[in-house]
């Protein structure tokens, strides 16, 4: 087998830039970010809320594609901030309802040029980000067809 055919090479890898890609665009979210005294992750949860108000923990990670071990110490930080609260759910005792706080809700305010910034970098004409996302959902509800 000739080197450009193997299909371990890099440049045959599909996941590699998407990796790449994902890496250096959160690389750009940190230091703004920091300012908001969040991570890439509490920030996507920070969204959820923003949107949803409230959930409980299974929803949220369902939603989000985290993991109850990814998401547990998570949510505790973020309570400890003051961003969200968590209850233990009264429909069923082994889930857990979160909920915004009003110090969560007002660090939206804050928060609402990120995206923005973060978009400068990417440089993509409108069509071509509206692509690019619809193709990115694609290969995660595809993923979750045909799961491994």
């Amino acid at each position: 087998m000739q080197a450009d055919e193997n299909p371990l090479r890099l440049k045959k890898q599909l996941c590699f830039p998407i990796y790449l890609c994902s890496k250096e665009i959160i690389r750009r979210y940190t230091p703004l970010l920091k300012k908001l005294d969040l991570t890439y992750t509490q920030y996507i949860v920070m969204m959820y809320f923003w949107e949803k108000g409230q959930s409980n923990m299974r929803d949220l990670g369902r939603a989000l594609l985290l993991d109850p071990s990814t998401l547990a110490p998570l949510l505790v930080k973020m309570e400890a901030k003051g961003y969200i609260t968590k209850v233990k759910s009264k429909l069923d005792g082994r889930n857990l309802d979160v909920a915004i706080t009003d110090k969560g809700a007002k660090l939206e305010e804050k928060a609402i040029s990120v995206p923005g910034i973060v978009r400068e970098c990417i440089d993509l004409s409108e069509e071509e980000a509206k692509m690019l996302y619809s193709l990115t959902y694609k290969i995660l509800n595809n993923i979750e067809r045909n799961d491994i």
